[in-house]
């Protein structure tokens, strides 16, 4: 434990231990957004050099590809908006939020199975975040929530409920929504399961 915090396993405790733990898991991190962004501004700038080609054609006497420039320019918006949620830390601070309250925003048709109490710790955009994008990588709208405590967690089940489409930037999936949980949100995504994620989250102790 360094300043309250859980920041790994060792034979040996100590603060020296700690620390050390705390700086690599830190390195880790970095390496792993590092490598993300990478991996995210490749697709955008392939998405924008597609989107310029049809751009010229539909200009010189290509007037059909009008539709697919439009196309082309949501999906460069989209994957824009990915390596910005990668990119940027969140200024939001900590503070309790009920669960409820951020599927309403994040997911308002998914079918819920919520305790009243679920009221986690984390930036309440961070959290809409990740849930928003979790449906997409679960394959889109109609999946199912349910949520139990766990500890000093709650564990969050998200279930699709048809069949799962895979996404046309696979980074825009598991891997942001990792990035998210496990370092804006200091929680973590077990994705172990074929049919399902699991989503943990801080629970805010009770007062």
């Amino acid at each position: 434990m360094l300043n309250g915090k859980l920041v790994g396993w060792a034979e040996h405790g100590g603060l020296a231990q700690a620390r050390r733990c705390a700086e690599l898991g830190q390195t880790l991190v970095e390496d792993q957004q590092t490598y993300l962004l990478g991996r995210l501004g490749h697709k955008l700038r392939s998405a924008v050099l597609a989107l310029q080609e049809s751009s010229r054609q539909a200009a010189f006497g290509r007037p059909e590809l009008l539709e697919a420039v439009f196309e082309q320019a949501q999906e460069v918006g989209r994957r824009a908006a990915a390596v910005e949620v990668a990119a940027i830390q969140p200024k939001d601070s900590a503070r309790g939020v009920v669960l409820g309250a951020v599927l309403n925003l994040a997911l308002p048709i998914a079918s819920r199975e919520l305790p009243a109490g679920a009221v986690v710790l984390g930036s309440e955009p961070a959290l809409v975040e990740a849930f928003t994008r979790t449906q997409e990588w679960m394959g889109g709208p109609g999946i199912a929530i349910a949520a139990e405590p766990v500890g000093s967690w709650w564990k969050v089940t998200v279930t699709p409920v048809g069949e799962r489409r895979p996404l046309a930037v696979p980074e825009m999936g598991e891997p942001l929504i990792r990035l998210i949980v496990d370092t804006r949100l200091e929680g973590w995504l077990d994705a172990a399961g074929p049919d399902r994620a699991d989503i943990y989250l801080r629970a805010q102790p009770s007062r």
